[in-house]
């Protein structure tokens, strides 16, 4: 399966049996969270726009039934069943904006970066 990451508009490929966020890691973006892997501590929230996916159990205090409704999902708790468009949310949210800026200065540390 494809998936993209709107937030950057960078692509990879997951397998049926592997979760989004396995795939997502395989990356090797800089500061992307990772955490727990199990749907315990939240930071790998997205939101799907598009594309079919199966789902596991996932912590209500992470991800609540109205977000849930909206699409809000752990990429550690899906797996794609066709090719996904996802949106990063929360953590990994600002995780993503602190690549996509590190990358901007072309990789070089200039000191924290200035919120919006």
């Amino acid at each position: 399966m494809r998936i993209t990451l709107l937030d950057t508009g960078e692509c990879f490929d997951c397998h049926a049996d592997e979760s989004v966020l396995h795939g997502l890691a395989r990356l090797g973006k800089r500061g992307i969270p990772v955490g727990c892997r199990g749907g315990g501590c939240g930071v790998c929230k997205v939101e799907v726009v598009s594309g079919a996916f199966r789902k596991k159990a996932m912590s209500r205090a992470h991800v609540s039934a109205e977000e849930e409704a909206r699409g809000a999902v752990l990429a550690c708790r899906i797996c794609a069943e066709g090719d996904l468009q996802v949106k990063a949310v929360g953590k990994l949210q600002q995780a993503v904006q602190r690549t996509i800026e590190w990358q901007c200065r072309g990789g070089q540390r200039t000191g924290p970066a200035k919120a919006a």
